[in-house]
């Protein structure tokens, strides 16, 4: 309930209340001073004259309190209303807004001022987080493209001894795997910063879908996972061809690696009314209701003592979120643990 309507509730409780009081005073005085004279008859017509004047004269008195106060609620409260709108359209994006003030020196001019406060310094810590993020991140690149280098230098000496040329191996493959994690850092970190450019083109969405199949059941060869094509119905949307097909090898390597051996991974790809629905189905241990929520946040990786064999840094599927967003598509993931797990895609066809 609103605090308006609850205001004009009490506010109406009162007011019958101080007319219930008031007509019971009325009564009593009248009461006594003609208990004293035994005429009845003037006893019974001051009583009726009485009612009359409250209900002619505080029954109009109590409906006009309730609308003038339901009035002066109503406009006191309309800042207040004002103020939670434009607070809940405040995300990490658009924190150098500065809600509107009525600059009245009012309680709720001073709470707006606090907020535009508040929000001026979390756009600052975002902002010094993403700049730490990219620069970090470009940093990272450049000693380890040079231990790479030097790594695959020592490979190509022929006396090295069988043990140590698998342990440079080992080395190499930790230096991709780091690689990966600081490509899409630098690549959320760019997002974040508004620094990536898409090109915007009519593209075959169903010949995507084709490739990511070929591309995904040579990925699933070495588990021997089969992947189906259920249907691939034509779309053609508008988007950026590279990072669509980014998208959809994200979210198929992670339905192979989230798998079981001689697994199913179901694809789809429909038309519907307004919509181009994407869907990518698994088998496999799933993902807990409980963390389901979470899938798409960095590094998340749900259960750790399922995943430490699992190649992978966690930021696939913030990818796959961040190129579904761009595109103005919707991403979702259910999950029935020990079952299937289901990614949704919708594209709006408007």
């Amino acid at each position: 309930m609103k605090i308006r309507t609850r205001l004009t509730f009490w506010y109406a409780a009162i007011l019958i209340l101080s007319l219930l009081i008031m007509g019971f005073g009325t009564y009593r005085e009248i009461w006594e001073q003609l208990s004293k004279d035994h005429r009845i008859h003037a006893w019974k017509h001051a009583l009726n004259e009485a009612g009359e004047m409250i209900f002619d004269v505080g029954l109009p008195a109590v409906i006009l309190g309730l609308v003038g106060g339901w009035w002066i609620t109503r406009k006191t409260l309309e800042p207040v209303s004002a103020l939670t709108s434009a607070v809940e359209n405040l995300h990490e994006n658009n924190l150098k807004g500065q809600l509107p003030r009525s600059h009245n020196g009012d309680e709720l001019d001073r709470l707006t001022e606090v907020f535009n406060a508040m929000t001026a310094r979390m756009d600052d810590s975002f902002r010094r987080i993403h700049e730490f993020t990219l620069h970090a991140s470009h940093e990272l690149k450049t000693p380890l493209t040079i231990l790479r280098g030097e790594l695959e230098s020592s490979l190509s000496n022929e006396s090295l001894p069988p043990v140590q040329r698998e342990r440079v191996l080992s080395h190499i493959d930790e230096i991709e795997r780091l690689a990966k994690i600081v490509d899409g850092l630098t690549l959320l970190a760019k997002a974040d910063a508004g620094q990536i450019m898409l090109k915007f083109e009519s593209v075959s969405l169903d010949e995507l879908v084709h490739d990511s199949v070929a591309d995904a059941k040579i990925l699933a060869l070495p588990q021997n996972i089969q992947v189906n094509l259920e249907t691939c119905e034509k779309v053609v949307i508008q988007g950026d061809r590279h990072r669509l097909r980014q998208l959809l090898l994200n979210l198929t390597d992670n339905a192979i690696k989230y798998n079981e051996r001689d697994g199913l991974v179901d694809i789809a790809l429909r038309n519907e009314p307004g919509w181009a629905v994407l869907t990518i189905a698994n088998t496999g241990p799933g993902v807990s209701p409980e963390l389901q929520s979470r899938v798409f946040e960095r590094f998340f990786r749900g259960d750790a003592s399922h995943n430490r064999t699992i190649d992978g840094c966690g930021l696939g599927l913030s990818i796959a979120q961040w190129i579904a967003r761009a595109h103005d598509a919707t991403i979702a993931l259910t999950s029935t643990p020990g079952k299937t797990t289901l990614v949704t895609l919708k594209f709006s066809m408007k």
